[in-house]
């Protein structure tokens, strides 16, 4: 009989370092195939590179659906800058053009030739009308005045503008002196207009309110109303 003169504790050892060792037996460790020969490049050929699929879809074929952003916007900044361009406001003159033409019409209205060019608003006395009225029926006949010039003499109607648009308010008696007054105005050459009532305040419908004489020469108007009187 043969006795192990070996302790206890070297045989425990002695059988941890075999227990520890028997998972590693049993299941090893996956390890990458070997490939040789031609099969080996062959498989390596096929499998896609990451970098190449990167480069077949950028130099691919374009796609028409990578062009409309780029289209609509180029679209929009277009139609902004036509409409910019359209609604650009008009330039106002310059400060040194109004400040002269404000210079002119405080010296007088002179026109070309030295004279002054003024109109004259002749009002009816025996009508009684009240001041509103007064005021408004001068108006229309300073402005039905200025619509006919705009279409038979603008170049005076520029000129009187120009040199401050004087008018004077007289009174004549009555419907008869007024008509004189327009007859012998026109015979000189001076526009004339007349206001006809439309008869819905103080005055019946038709009247005759207010002549406007002018705008002409200073002269020539005196040479007609030099015989009325202020209103």
């Amino acid at each position: 009989m043969i006795h192990c003169s070996r302790p206890a504790h070297a045989a425990a050892s002695v059988i941890d370092k075999h227990t520890t060792s028997v998972p590693s037996l049993l299941f090893p460790e996956p390890t990458a195939p070997i490939l040789h020969g031609s099969s080996a490049a062959a498989k390596l050929a096929a499998k896609p590179r990451p970098e190449e699929g990167r480069g077949a879809v950028a130099g691919g074929e374009p796609r028409p659906a990578n062009f409309l952003p780029g289209i609509a916007i180029g679209f929009l900044l277009g139609l902004l800058l036509d409409l910019s361009s359209s609604w650009r406001p008009r330039s106002s003159p310059a400060p040194a053009q109004a400040a002269s033409s404000s210079k002119r019409a405080s010296k007088g209205s002179f026109g070309s030739g030295g004279e002054e060019l003024k109109m004259v608003l002749v009002v009816r006395q025996d009508l009684k009308m009240g001041a509103g009225k007064i005021a408004s029926q001068c108006a229309h006949a300073a402005t039905g005045m200025y619509a006919e010039l705009m279409s038979s003499n603008r170049g005076l109607l520029r000129q009187w503008e120009q040199l401050g648009q004087a008018k004077i308010v007289l009174t004549c008696k009555n419907q008869q002196e007024m008509n004189r007054l327009k007859e012998t105005a026109e015979h000189q050459g001076i526009p004339t207009f007349i206001v006809a009532d439309a008869g819905r305040t103080q005055v019946l419908a038709g009247s005759k309110t207010v002549l406007a004489i002018g705008p002409g020469r200073k002269a020539d108007i005196d040479a007609v109303t030099r015989k009325l009187r202020l209103l």
